[in-house]
C-alpha cells in the first residue's frame, strides 16, 4: 500500500509490485491509473502504472473467487503480456507459481479469461495516444461538458498531445465557445 497525496488530501492506494517498483522516491510525482472498488464496509482505492493493468485487475475481479487480492497478486507476479501468454498457452502451471493461485483456482483463471484478455492485449498494442484522447475525453465529460461538445473540442486539437494538454486547450476552446 502506498500514500499519495494529492492537494493535500491522502489516499491509500494498493498496488501490485510491478507498480511498485517504478514508483519515484518520496515526495515525487506520480501518475497512477486507479480503479475503485466499492464494498458494503469500505471504499477501496488500486493504482497501476499503466492502463493495461488496470484493464486486467478488472478483468481479473469477473472470475468468479478471484477478488482483489488475489487480482493484485496475480499483476505482482505476472506482467500484462506474461498473464495474455500463459492464458493464451493454458499454462497453469505458471498461474500457480504465484502465491494463493491453487490448481483450481489456475483452471478457472485459464477458462474464464480465455477471450478477455485479447482485447486487453490489443488495446495495449493500439498506443498511448487512444488512451490519452479517451482520458481527455472522459475528464471534460466530467467536468460538465456533454460528450458531443468534448469530441468536438477534443477533434480541433493535434491527436498526439498528451492527456492534460489535451484537456487544457480544450478548455481554452471550450471557454471561447461559451
Amino acid at each position: 500500500m502506498v500514500l499519495v497525496d494529492v492537494q493535500g488530501v491522502a489516499y491509500e492506494v494498493d498496488v501490485p509490485m510491478s507498480t511498485f517498483y517504478l514508483l519515484p522516491a518520496t515526495g515525487g510525482k506520480v501518475v497512477l491509473h486507479t480503479q475503485l472498488v466499492v464494498r458494503e464496509d469500505a471504499h477501496l482505492l488500486y493504482g497501476f502504472a499503466t492502463d493495461g493493468e488496470r484493464q486486467a485487475f478488472r478483468q481479473l475481479l469477473r472470475v468468479t473467487g478471484i477478488g482483489a487480492r488475489t487480482a493484485l497478486s496475480v499483476l505482482s507476479g505476472l506482467t500484462v503480456e506474461e498473464l495474455h501468454h500463459a492464458v493464451a498457452n493454458q499454462d497453469s502451471a505458471r498461474l500457480i507459481r504465484i502465491p494463493g493461485i491453487g490448481r483450481k483456482t489456475a483452471e478457472r483463471l485459464l477458462l474464464e479469461l480465455r477471450d478477455r484478455l485479447q482485447s486487453i492485449a490489443e488495446s495495449s498494442a493500439a498506443g498511448a495516444g487512444q488512451s490519452a484522447a479517451e482520458d481527455a475525453l472522459n475528464a471534460l465529460v466530467a467536468l460538465g461538458y456533454s460528450v458531443k461538445e468534448a469530441r468536438a473540442a477534443l477533434g480541433r486539437l493535434d491527436p498526439a498531445l498528451a492527456a492534460p494538454d489535451a484537456i487544457r486547450q480544450a478548455l481554452k476552446l471550450l471557454s471561447k465557445v461559451a
